[in-house]
């Protein structure tokens, strides 16, 4: 059974904020912090990008050494062989992002138990799905579900009216929870503002794929097609085309939008004198994440064994601080909801009990 350790969070968000408080365990001159990209690139506006914005972030200012590789492939092997070239290279501390690692981390923490990981958005696992989070690892999740909720929220309120979709990549957990909170807060808006937006069956598609870019220009084409103002794409690279569509559209004077994912993608939107066709992103704080389990090393509190997520409470989720197409206004409701999420006066679920799967 998991063990969500959200207070284990704060407390090593806490120490993050006290540079130098007690004895560290490890010398950031020669800790060397490394990771293993997923599918797509590093600069991929998305998981990969996000994770490494953070890495590097600590290399900064925390002056820890830096690397990382790609895979050649997206296999179990494909993995396990760049996590080892890693190690061979005096790397022992390794930050993978993305559920796919499941089974090369569930092999790799027990062969090098003098190796630190961290595994963003799953937990290491066999092939026959049995989990086991080593001593030497910490697995973490998000909450999606809150983080779609305020970007639905924030979308209904600055549209006001009309039809939105959902585009996903793989059917699986994290990309569903994104889209039952978008969901959930468009119906917030509805309920609670005034607004009057909608989300059909049909505007709700999984692609299957993290990768298939011509295949999410042409479902967002589609939608748009059909009167769909706006699209959440939580979908990789699929999600890129979709953004691709929505820019052509927009630089010939139609007004469309993406809501963009994991981290802000307003700059991947941008078609033409600065303006993007990215409303806003649901975000999840990859990059904070990867940057605390750094510092917690640093500080001899690395939480191995532990399953972590981050959400509204530990400022894990959101959206940006700075959105240019939403109005002040928007922006302000937004916040303030999330401050009530954070109290418990509003309640986001996690599952698709009464709302479009």
């Amino acid at each position: 059974m998991k063990r969500m350790v959200s207070v284990l969070v704060l407390l090593i968000f806490a120490a993050a904020c006290v540079f130098g408080a007690g004895q560290r365990e490890a010398d950031p001159d020669t800790l060397r912090v490394g990771m293993v990209t997923d599918a797509g690139t590093i600069d991929d506006k998305s998981f990969n990008q996000g994770t490494w914005e953070g890495i590097r972030q600590a290399q900064q200012d925390l002056g820890v050494q830096t690397r990382y590789l790609r895979p050649s492939g997206e296999t179990e092997a494909d993995y396990v062989a760049e996590i080892v070239n890693l190690y061979d290279a005096g790397y022992r501390f390794v930050v993978t992002p993305g559920f796919k690692f499941e089974t090369a981390i569930y092999i790799i923490q027990q062969r090098y138990d003098d190796l630190k990981v961290v595994l963003l958005d799953g937990e290491p696992r066999s092939q026959d799905y049995e989990s086991h989070v080593g001593p030497n690892t910490v697995a973490i999740y998000y909450a999606e579900h809150e983080s779609g909720f305020l970007a639905g929220l924030a979308t209904a309120l600055q549209l006001k009216s009309g039809a939105v979709g959902f585009i996903g990549g793989m059917e699986i957990p994290p990309v569903q929870k994104f889209n039952w909170g978008f969901q959930q807060g468009v119906d917030y808006a509805n309920s609670n503002h005034g607004t009057n937006v909608t989300v059909s069956a049909n505007n709700v598609i999984y692609q299957g794929s993290f990768t298939d870019v011509p295949a999410g220009q042409q479902i967002a084409a589609t939608m748009y097609d059909r009167g769909v103002k706006a699209i959440f794409a939580a979908a990789g690279g699929v999600g890129i085309g979709a953004i691709n569509e929505a820019k052509s559209r927009a630089a010939s004077g139609e007004e469309v939008w993406i809501v963009g994912v994991d981290v802000d993608q307003y700059e991947e939107g941008v078609y033409a004198d600065g303006k993007s066709i990215i409303l806003t992103s649901a975000m999840k704080e990859i990059g904070n994440s990867a940057y605390a389990m750094i510092e917690a090393e640093l500080n001899g509190e690395f939480p191995g064994g532990s399953i972590l997520t981050f959400d509204a409470t530990n400022d894990g989720i959101g959206i940006p601080a700075e959105n240019p197409n939403l109005s002040a206004d928007v922006e302000r409701v937004v916040f303030e909801v999330l401050e009530k999420m954070k109290t418990g006066e509003v309640a986001v679920q996690d599952s698709s009990a009464g709302l479009i799967p």
